[in-house]
């Protein structure tokens, strides 16, 4: 290749982040929410409720269903979780289910690490040699750019909430991580190449979504049928072989599904960019700067294949209502992408990332700890005030573990930022390690020290403990909670116990009590056959409840 690439490094430049640090960054980041709490409306306790479904023998493993309504789209992840509850009785079915998908997060992490590592060694990719050497070397060179991509991907605001959940999208997002390293890895890794391509796209249409998976099949065989490296055009069968399986699956699975609606456009028409401009962040102008300074490789792989990775994704999107969860599948894509504007970058711009970062996260922790001293000191008690209007019912209680959890982490921030700001840095992935270490600094305060307040505010267990006290003195046979959100039909169902219906209209079903959603302000009429037993509301709603109806017997 005659062009000179806009990459100049140092070899002092392509230092690797060290390898007990980039642990611990993946440790804060996915251990945090798998243990000691319940699944979270709205996807997270569905999708739960579809495998527990399963696991306890209330529904077949071909038809998964919640009070009756069978699950759409792929089975297997919910397949994965029902046989996680059955191998692990010994533990909590909700946190058995959870394991799996924590497993997941932590292959996606990996697997973006290996695929810009293999799109980085490809010649294109290289920095310039300089005329006398002392450039960065081709492996280290590419080792230092997946260090970056790794915290892109860490530091993505999208994936905090979403890579956490047990739900399909997660299930998804692996497997268009495994598609994206198969076409990275095609020039070096033959047999690993073709078994993940092989396997990446019936894996994403088993778990819903087909279009996808054959989109991304038909563009990597186009890139594969370019590419000027003889093993990578020898991909091309195997992409379109994994295409035909995906639609097999599909239609096995009964998984393919048109769900194409724009509506939301003309009401709110910033939607879709404002959801790119934070669920992107900070991967996305880096990405872009790539296309800019690279603008003469778009044809080759570096460019070509997380470009693609983030496209299909971005266009699925587009088209879904500015779906969050059809955007998060190209996420990993991006974080590559981005991660070759760090040779770039002019140092200027990398010090206002760092600024950045370091006041933004910084007033996000201390956020978090003067809301944990309310709740366990009273102090300030506005902070404390807030949070019962909020949680109105919650009682704080003191854990010694989530506390020294959050000193911890605290500390590492600190030392983090005193180790970036002290000195000049020449790694090439300094530009992220402040981003990256604040994200998963905020993610590990949350999730240890309001741990206990969130997961009363985002589950459905207050609210199912709240019926059983208005229900003890009662002979519940079945609920009827006809019209109802899928979450809180798991909720009933797989945490309170009773048996419910929600196929049955109020004035056909057999079941002695019923839930009927209302507002605070008007009490809609009472359907014929049934009298009001009492009500029971969410602790966090304060515009609607539930009517507790009694069938009548006379």
């Amino acid at each position: 290749m005659n062009l000179p690439t806009p990459a100049i490094v140092p070899e002092r430049g392509a230092q690797r982040l060290p390898r007990l640090a980039l642990l611990l960054f993946c440790a804060a980041y996915v251990i945090p929410g798998l243990f000691g709490r319940d699944p979270w409306r709205h996807a997270d306790l569905t999708a739960f409720g579809y495998m527990a479904s399963i696991a306890q023998g209330h529904a077949p493993w071909w038809q998964p269903a919640i009070a009756g309504i069978p699950a759409e789209g792929g089975l297997l992840p919910y397949w994965v979780g029902a046989l996680a509850i059955k191998a692990l009785p010994f533990l909590e079915p909700a946190l058995a289910a959870r394991l799996p998908f924590g497993l997941a997060l932590v292959g996606v992490l990996c697997l973006v690490w290996y695929s810009c590592f293999h799109l980085a060694r490809t010649d294109a990719a290289q920095p310039v040699a300089f005329a006398f050497g002392g450039e960065a070397h081709a492996v280290d060179y590419a080792r230092s750019l997946a260090d970056g991509a790794l915290l892109a991907l860490v530091a993505s605001l999208g994936l905090l909430q979403l890579g956490h959940e047990t739900t399909p999208e997660l299930m998804q997002l692996l497997a268009s991580t495994l598609f994206l390293y198969g076409l990275a890895a095609a020039p070096y890794r033959r047999s690993k190449a073709r078994l993940a391509v092989l396997l990446a796209l019936p894996m994403l249409a088993a778990s819903g979504a087909p279009a996808v998976a054959l989109a991304l099949g038909l563009g990597g065989a186009t890139i594969s049928r370019m590419s000027r490296f003889e093993e990578a055009r020898r991909l091309l069968p195997w992409l379109l072989g994994s295409a035909l399986l995906s639609l097999l699956c599909a239609w096995l699975l009964d998984s393919w599904a048109w769900r194409v609606s724009m509506d939301a456009y003309l009401e709110e028409p910033l939607r879709w960019p404002s959801l790119l401009a934070w669920f992107c962040w900070p991967a996305w102008p880096l990405g872009l700067w790539t296309l800019w300074r690279w603008r003469r490789y778009w044809s080759h792989r570096h460019v070509s294949v997380p470009l693609l990775g983030f496209a299909v994704p971005l266009v699925a999107s587009l088209l879904m209502n500015a779906s969050d969860r059809a955007l998060m599948l190209g996420l990993p894509a991006l974080a590559v992408l981005a991660s070759f504007a760090l040779p770039t970058l002019q140092r200027g711009v990398a010090a206002a990332m760092d600024w950045f970062a370091v006041f933004f996260f910084s007033a996000l922790a201390l956020f978090i700890w003067v809301y944990y001293a309310s709740m366990q000191l009273g102090w300030p008690p506005k902070a404390l005030a807030n949070v019962r209007k909020l949680a109105q019912g919650f009682e704080p209680s003191f854990h010694p573990l989530a506390l020294l959890v959050g000193l911890l982490g605290t500390a590492a921030w600190l030392g983090l930022v005193r180790w970036r700001t002290a000195r000049h840095q020449h790694a090439l992935w300094k530009s992220l390690v402040l981003p990256a270490g604040g994200v998963a600094l905020v993610w590990l305060l949350g999730l240890s020290l309001w741990l206990p307040v969130l997961d009363y505010a985002r589950s459905n267990r207050p609210l199912v403990e709240r019926l059983h006290k208005l229900l003890a003195t009662e002979s519940t046979s079945c609920i009827a909670a006809p019209g109802q959100t899928p979450s809180l039909l798991a909720a009933l169902e797989f945490q309170g116990g009773w048996q419910v219906d929600a196929r049955s209209t109020l004035d056909k079903s057999a079941c002695s009590h019923a839930l009927l959603l209302a507002d605070k302000q008007q009490l809609p009429a009472i359907p014929e056959g049934w009298s009001l037993h009492g009500f029971v509301s969410r602790p966090t709603d304060r515009t609607q409840h539930y009517l507790v109806l009694r069938q009548r017997k006379d």
